[in-house]
């Protein structure tokens, strides 16, 4: 007589739940990284814009100043307008809730932006992501400047 055989023994059944959790521990980590770029990414972007926003602000006033706030003119320096938010520039929402976009120190002749992650959403790698009116970017995290931009 011959005997049929319906469904999977426990044996091969605890091989294909194995296999899955060792497929699902190495693409998980690979997976969190591929978001995190393009987060950064997104970051990157922005800070990008509010620069080209910055210099369309400095070619009209002839000062970097006033550029940030919601508020009117004010003496250069004063931190109302000259640092945080943008006031010249829209932030993405895709990218305004992993990171927090801000204008840092502007004066007449110079501005510094930045990009610090928020949240749950953290880069290890790169920290906040920093942009100068030269020009120059800068990371605070464990990786370097050309892995970071």
């Amino acid at each position: 007589m011959k005997k049929s055989t319906k469904g999977f023994t426990l044996i091969e059944l605890m091989i294909t739940v194995a296999v899955i959790g060792i497929l699902a521990a190495i693409a998980y980590p690979s997976y969190q990284d591929s978001v995190r770029k393009s987060r950064r990414a997104d970051a990157k972007a922005s800070l990008l814009g509010l620069a080209n926003a910055m210099e369309r602000h400095f070619t009209e006033t002839n000062s970097y100043c006033d550029a940030g706030g919601a508020g009117g003119a004010n003496t250069c320096g004063e931190a109302t307008n000259d640092t945080g938010t943008p006031g010249i520039y829209s932030i993405p929402a895709q990218t305004a809730n992993f990171y927090n976009i801000t204008i840092n120190a502007a004066t007449a002749a110079t501005f510094t932006l930045h990009a610090a992650p928020t949240g749950t959403h953290t880069d290890p790698r790169c920290g906040t992501l920093s942009l100068t009116h030269t020009g120059v970017r800068g990371e605070t995290g464990t990786g370097t400047v050309a892995e970071c931009w």
